[in-house]
C-alpha cells in the first residue's frame, strides 16, 4: 500500500477546484480493501471514497484519507433466455460498462449512456437520465464497512432507492465503501424512448425500428451537445436536481407560466430545473471565474481559479432567485464537501 501525503485533488475531480488531502491511496485488488480500511489509523481517517470526482464539488481541504478504487472486471453471474446477470467491479468506468453492454445486446442501461463516473459510485445517487435510473436493473451490491472492515450485501430493496439518492446518502451516508455492483440486464430489451428528445432524434436521423446500440448513439449524441467537457470548463454536470412537485402546485404554476416544462412523475410533477434557473436569467451569468454556462443553465462552471465556496455562493443566490419566482427550493445534485 502506497499513501501519499498532501495530494492535491485539483485534477482528481471534474470541477477542477484547487483542494487537498492529507492522505490519498489508490487499491487496485479488490483482496487489498479490508486490508487498506483495517489499516487506517484514527489519525487518518475520515475516509471518503472518490471515483473520477464526477459530482463532488469541494469547499475545503479534506482532513483524513481519500481512496479510489481502481479494481476491474464484469463476470456472468447467471443467465437464461431472456435475462443475463452481471457482477462489475467498484473501479469500472460506468460508461464503459455500458458500453460493454450494449456491444453484446443487453439492455437496460443505454439510456444511461456517457454518465461520467465508476459503477462503484453509482448507485448512492440512483443514477439516472432520459426516462431510467439505475434501480431498474440493479439487483444488488456490494459493500465494505469504512470502520470495521465488515463485508455487507444490499439488495435492491435494501438500498431504499428514490429520486436521485438512495440510503448511503441518507443515514449510512458515508459509512460504506461499494466494492462491487450486480446488474440484471435484458437479452430481449424493451427500449425505453419517451423521455426528453431521444424519440424525436431518432426520428431526425430516419432510424425507424432502433435498436439498443442506436438508443445509445443518440443519449451519447444529445449529452454531449448539452453538457460541457469538464476538460474545456470544470464542471459537475447537473448541479441540481429536477424537482418534483405536488399536482394542485403544480396546476397554479402552469396556470401563471403556461410553457413550463415538466415531466410525468409517480410522486406528482417534475420540473426541469434548467428551464425554471433559465427564466431567473442565470444563463451565462458569471461571479470572477464562477459561472453559469451559456448553453446549459443547469450547470456550473469553474472558468479557471473559482474556490469551491464561489461556486456554492453562485449556487445559492440561483436557488434563492429561483424559490422567489416559483415557490420551488432546487436541491443540489453535487455533493458538497
Amino acid at each position: 500500500m502506497v499513501i501519499e501525503e498532501q495530494k492535491s485533488l485539483q485534477q482528481e475531480h471534474t470541477f477542477g477546484i484547487q483542494a487537498s488531502t492529507r492522505y490519498f491511496i489508490e487499491i487496485n485488488r479488490d483482496e487489498d480493501i479490508v486490508p487498506v480500511i483495517l489499516s487506517l489509523t484514527e489519525d487518518q481517517k475520515p475516509i471518503m471514497i472518490l471515483g473520477d470526482g464526477s459530482n463532488v464539488l469541494f469547499t475545503e481541504n479534506f482532513p483524513g484519507t481519500v481512496i479510489r478504487l481502481n479494481t476491474k472486471g464484469i463476470a456472468v453471474i447467471s443467465e437464461n433466455e431472456e435475462f443475463i446477470i452481471v457482477r462489475v467491479a467498484g473501479g469500472e468506468i460506468w460508461d464503459e460498462v455500458v458500453a460493454y453492454c450494449v456491444e453484446r445486446g443487453w439492455g437496460g442501461v443505454e439510456n444511461l449512456s456517457l454518465i461520467p463516473g465508476r459503477i462503484g459510485a453509482s448507485p448512492i445517487q440512483n443514477i439516472g437520465a432520459y426516462g431510467v435510473e439505475l434501480k431498474e436493473v440493479l439487483e444488488e451490491l456490494e459493500t465494505v464497512h469504512l470502520e470495521t472492515g465488515e463485508k455487507r450485501t444490499f439488495s435492491r430493496d435494501d438500498c431504499r432507492f428514490g429520486y436521485r439518492e438512495s440510503i448511503f446518502q441518507q443515514t449510512l451516508r458515508g459509512q460504506y465503501f461499494i466494492t462491487g455492483v450486480t446488474l440484471k440486464l435484458a437479452k430481449k430489451p424493451t427500449l425505453n424512448l419517451g423521455y426528453g428528445s431521444v424519440k424525436q432524434e431518432l426520428e431526425r436521423s430516419g432510424i425507424t425500428s432502433p435498436t439498443i446500440k442506436d438508443v445509445r448513439e443518440v443519449v451519447c449524441r444529445i449529452r454531449r451537445s448539452k453538457l460541457p467537457d469538464p476538460r474545456d470548463a470544470g464542471n459537475a454536470g447537473s448541479f441540481f436536481r429536477n424537482p418534483v412537485i405536488r399536482t394542485d402546485q403544480f396546476a397554479g404554476l402552469k396556470q401563471q407560466y403556461p410553457d413550463i416544462v415538466s415531466f410525468a412523475d409517480s410522486n406528482g410533477v417534475k420540473l426541469a430545473a434548467a428551464w425554471l434557473i433559465d427564466q431567473c436569467n442565470w444563463k451565462g451569468k458569471r461571479a470572477g471565474d464562477a459561472g453559469v454556462h451559456p448553453d446549459q443553465p443547469l450547470v456550473l462552471v469553474n472558468y479557471g481559479n473559482a474556490t469551491g465556496v464561489e461556486i456554492l455562493a453562485l449556487a445559492s443566490l440561483i436557488r434563492q432567485s429561483v424559490l422567489v419566482k416559483f415557490g420551488i427550493l432546487l436541491e443540489p445534485e453535487v455533493n458538497i464537501l
